[in-house]
């Protein structure tokens, strides 16, 4: 039986999780993300049961802001003055020491504030467009990807890339997501 289904409300509705959920903080400072929390939900709690964690033992916090507000903490935070779709700030570093291992998994209780994670509105939109895909389906995966840099992956390396990439694109298709990488 599959962990999440996408289509408990019919045609158009967006997706639901079925089993137990991470605990998400949402600041909605850009008013057109009004139906995030249904996204946000799925992807993190999904990046969490791919991770083999227990989601409702963990805290996320995301902040749904637009391309000026993005702009803004890529400068401050990245020292890139550009929008970008989105930004994670994990609570501990977990990274693994060699290229293409699993990061260090969090440890709850203590360690059940995972970080924070940014998005943009405009950008997502634009790349959703551009791609042509639909915008849900793209910001379930931006949130994914923001999800597990919070639990220690990256695609810096080539390995760490390759493990990420596989994981986002595993997650992705067990909630009917195409992959976004082929």
């Amino acid at each position: 039986m599959p962990l999440f289904s996408k289509y408990p409300g019919g045609a158009g509705a967006g997706p639901r999780c079925t089993t137990v959920t991470a605990q998400i903080d949402i600041l909605v400072e850009d008013d057109r993300w009004d139906a995030l929390e249904p996204l946000a939900t799925v992807a993190c709690t999904a990046a969490l049961a791919s991770a083999g964690l227990d989601p409702s033992e963990f805290e996320i916090s995301i902040l749904a802001c637009d391309d000026v507000r993005i702009a803004a903490l890529n400068a401050d935070f990245r020292q890139k003055g550009t929008a970008t779709n989105v930004l994670s700030w994990p609570s501990a570093e977990r990274a693994a020491e060699r290229d293409g291992d699993r990061p260090i998994p969090p440890s709850p209780p203590m360690d059940g504030e995972l970080g924070d994670i940014a998005i943009s509105y405009d950008t997502c939109a634009r790349e959703a467009a551009d791609a042509g895909k639909l915008f849900e389906d793209h910001v379930t995966h931006l949130i994914i990807h923001g999800t597990l840099h919070l639990l220690g992956f990256d695609h810096v390396r080539d390995g760490d890339a390759r493990l990420m990439e596989g994981l986002e694109t595993e997650i992705l298709g067990k909630l009917d997501i195409p992959d976004p990488y082929s």
